[in-house]
């Protein structure tokens, strides 16, 4: 790898309207002060490295869950899957990883498999990292039945600063695992709601990478 690609990382398009924006913003900040202008240089290069969106390496071996998303697993434990998906009411193990403004915010589909139903909520904008976020925070969630028929659903939740959610995929697409499936602007949280009887692999505190930490084995 060259020394620059560890500096420069591909940006994801969402991203680059805000970056001009900063940019625009930046260049009338140095009219002003130059002091501004400065502090204007490091929120638009912070801007710049939060829709940043690097190629992962994707293991290939069949039956890993992996991470949806940067950043660190915040609560691993007993949950039902979001109501308005008409899911089962019984229990499953939830593991969610928390994204500060720092961490790279493009989601990744934790298993390949079809997206079965889409259902986005309305909600508060709590700090994502609290439990009841799941709960009150806007949402939007994705069931992926997988080819052994069992299913994964997976959960974007606005957090604190972040005010908009984005899907990029649909009802009955296709995913492969490890697949970019859409994003959320400025600190969130990703839920996973794993399959009846499987265990995750991953503790509190684990930092996670987007499409490459495996959090759980279907198969083990």
């Amino acid at each position: 790898m060259r020394m620059i690609d560890t500096f420069i990382k591909p940006m994801h398009p969402e991203g680059r309207k805000f970056v001009v924006t900063f940019a625009a913003i930046t260049l009338g900040l140095f009219f002003l002060e130059d002091l501004l202008g400065w502090i204007g240089v490091g929120l638009t290069i912070w801007c710049y490295y939060f829709f940043r969106d690097p190629d992962r390496v994707v293991p290939d071996r069949a039956g890993l869950v992996v991470s949806p998303a940067d950043g660190v697993v915040s609560l691993i434990g007993p949950a039902v899957p979001p109501r308005e998906l008409g899911l089962s009411d019984t229990p499953l193990t939830r593991v969610s990883v928390f994204m500060s403004v720092f961490n790279c915010h493009v989601n990744r589909a934790p298993v390949a498999g079809k997206v079965e139903k889409i259902a986005y909520r309305p909600g508060k904008f709590l700090n994502a990292s609290m439990d009841k976020a799941s709960d009150d925070n806007e949402r939007n969630s994705l069931v992926i039945r997988m080819e052994d028929d069992r299913v994964l659903t997976v959960t974007q939740i606005a957090g604190l600063v972040a005010r908009r959610i984005v899907t990029f995929t649909q009802d009955g697409a296709v995913l492969d695992r490890g697949e970019r499936f859409g994003l959320i602007r400025f600190g969130s949280r990703l839920d996973i709601y794993l399959p009846n009887g499987v265990t995750p692999s991953v503790k509190i505190g684990q930092t996670m990478i987007a499409g490459e930490t495996v959090i759980a084995d279907l198969s083990a």
